[in-house]
């Protein structure tokens, strides 16, 4: 349920292996998948009615509540007897509460979060972060091997969540900081090619450096990770980080870039657009972040 930006190639993988029955709220997105073999259901109720296992790649908490109906009676017809494994990107508060209602309905839940962006959606080489009691657990981590290069088992619901912001944490600053990198080097009328070069020869080179500096170099922020749903996930990280009383002055900045960046009208590019918060500071053009 769910196939968007990662849904779609996740449940494309998926459909390789087993009979999936796939979902969107956007009906178009759900073509390629009908191509594929997989069975296109009409209704979010059509899902529940056809499988025991039901992925959620869905946007938010607020859209899972909606297309559940939470809190009605619907919601207890649907996850009664199913299990339902949350793959999205909640706070890990949200998630907590899901399981236990959920449960409450008579089904089982399993938390199961995942580390990549599109590329890796499309190859089936995410890195899945999973957490909830062990029966469930066992029994959907076979169903991720088309989708994952690998499975973590995290601890009880929420840790898979809370694992995957502590990941997206260094990913954040590590993109904000090669954005950086960039204009830096742009400015002072460097070749951003050779940058590449000499960055992917050195031992600091990974494949997040590789693919976000091989699009800045091509001028292409087509996206793999959507800088508005970046930014979402700063704010989840950072409202952990409070209620925690962690400090994450890294976050905190690379989060004002990246609100100033969706402020300038760049949310729907890739998230190494931040470059464009970056380079209207350095023009002295400063937006305000509307938060």
């Amino acid at each position: 349920m769910g196939t968007g930006v990662m849904g779609q190639p996740m449940a494309l993988n998926l459909a390789r292996h087993v009979d999936v029955v796939a979902w969107n709220r956007s009906p178009e997105r759900l073509r390629p998948l009908a191509d594929a073999g997989a069975t296109v259901a009409r209704e979010a109720d059509d899902v529940f009615d056809a499988c025991e296992v039901v992925l959620l790649m869905l946007a938010n908490g607020q859209v899972v509540d909606e297309v559940l109906a939470r809190g009605t009676a619907r919601f207890a017809r649907l996850v009664a007897g199913r299990t339902v494994v949350a793959m999205g990107t909640t706070a890990p508060s949200y998630s907590a509460g899901l399981e236990v209602d959920v449960v409450a309905a008579g089904g089982r839940y399993v938390e199961s979060p995942v580390s990549g962006s599109r590329q890796p959606a499309l190859d089936g080489t995410l890195v899945a972060l999973m957490a909830g009691d062990a029966g469930p657990v066992g029994l959907v981590r076979p169903l991720l091997e088309p989708m994952c290069r690998q499975t973590f088992v995290c601890g009880p619901v929420p840790s898979g969540l809370t694992m995957k912001l502590a990941v997206n944490l260094y990913l954040i600053t590590l993109v904000t900081g090669l954005a950086e990198t960039a204009e830096y080097a742009e400015r002072h009328g460097l070749d951003l090619a050779v940058l590449r070069d000499v960055l992917d020869a050195g031992p600091m080179a990974s494949d997040v450096s590789r693919g976000k500096l091989a699009k800045l170099v091509a001028g292409d922020l087509a996206v793999q990770a959507r800088l508005a749903d970046v930014r979402y996930n700063t704010d989840l990280i950072a409202a952990l980080a409070r209620g925690s009383g962690t400090a994450t002055p890294l976050l905190d900045v690379a989060r004002e870039l990246f609100l100033e960046a969706e402020a300038l009208g760049h949310g729907g590019l890739d998230m190494v657009g931040v470059i464009h918060a970056l380079a209207a500071r350095s023009d002295g053009q400063r937006p305000t972040s509307q938060r």
